[in-house]
């Protein structure tokens, strides 16, 4: 896998994705190799290494990219009844681009 799948594969098409959501800034999509039952990646288009190297001119940017996760998940638990929405850092982080889980269910894999 490459440091930045998502830049890498996702946003530049080479790898197809099942969209949730998207807006100019933000793709919302069902995870490619999903861990759960219900597994959506929400990423900006923009490349941002992770929550932890925002700038302060991504603030928009990210109140954009929440506002997209509120949406997806609240899709999730209406249609599930609840759901679970993290981010990795560091070594938990295995694609260097900022993104969030929602998930529902529990672990497949």
């Amino acid at each position: 896998m490459t440091e930045d799948f998502y830049c890498d594969e996702v946003l530049s098409g080479r790898t197809s994705v099942k969209k949730v959501l998207e807006t100019d800034n933000v793709l919302a999509y069902h995870h490619t190799r999903p861990f759960y039952p219900v597994h959506i990646i929400t990423i900006p288009k923009k490349h941002i290494s992770s929550l932890l190297t925002l700038d302060e001119s991504d603030n928009a940017l990210l109140i954009e990219l929440m506002d997209v996760v509120k949406k997806v998940a609240s899709k999730v638990q209406s249609e599930y009844g609840a759901c679970r929405v993290s981010t990795n850092l560091g070594k938990y982080q295995d694609s260097k681009h900022l993104h969030f889980h929602v998930i529902y269910g529990e672990l497949i894999r």
